[in-house]
């Protein structure tokens, strides 16, 4: 009976003795990534930092590209700008123009030079005597006392008129108010 004992303690699973016929090293493989593991740690570490590369060019490219439409619209309401006193002198002359002939010259110019304005997205800011003085596209450079049945605070006379681009103000139009 002793040997019957005996065998069956040699059935009985031990692992720790599996642990002592090399399988240290087995378990040390299993914790260590293969070449594959590590390359493909890799690759997806390069695939993170070229999307986060990516982004950050085309945020650059919007933002560039943004600038650079600011300055040229910026750069055509300078020149427009600068312009201005020809279209206010052309103004003047058809004022002062005594014949038809010339008022009907002048009225071209300004057709002329108010068709490339408009290609540039430049429009006239339209104000007329009567309308209330609005600070935001006008500049009160004379004031009035208030007659009998006027207003205070509304446009009796335009000076000059006053031109924008889309939202932003060229020239502010300038005008004498009543107060």
């Amino acid at each position: 009976m002793a040997k019957k004992k005996e065998n069956k303690d040699e059935l009985k699973h031990n692992p720790e003795e599996e642990l002592d016929c090399g399988t240290e090293e087995k378990a040390e493989e299993i914790k260590q990534p293969s070449e594959l593991e590590k390359a493909q740690a890799l690759a997806e570490d390069y695939k993170r930092k070229w999307y986060a590369v990516s982004a950050e060019y085309d945020n650059y490219r919007k933002r560039n590209q943004s600038a650079v439409s600011k300055a040229y619209q910026d750069g055509a309401a300078e020149a427009v700008l600068k312009l201005l006193p020809v279209a206010d002198n052309f103004g003047y002359a058809l004022d002062g123009a005594s014949d038809e002939k010339t008022k009907a010259g002048i009225e071209k110019v300004i057709k002329s030079f108010n068709s490339i304005l408009g290609s540039l997205g430049v429009e006239e800011i339209q104000v007329n005597a009567g309308d209330g003085f609005d600070e935001a596209v006008m500049e009160a450079v004379l004031d009035f006392p208030c007659e009998e049945g006027e207003e205070p605070n509304t446009v009796k006379q335009v000076l000059k008129k006053g031109y924008k681009a889309g939202d932003k103000v060229i020239r502010y139009a300038q005008v004498a108010v009543t107060i």
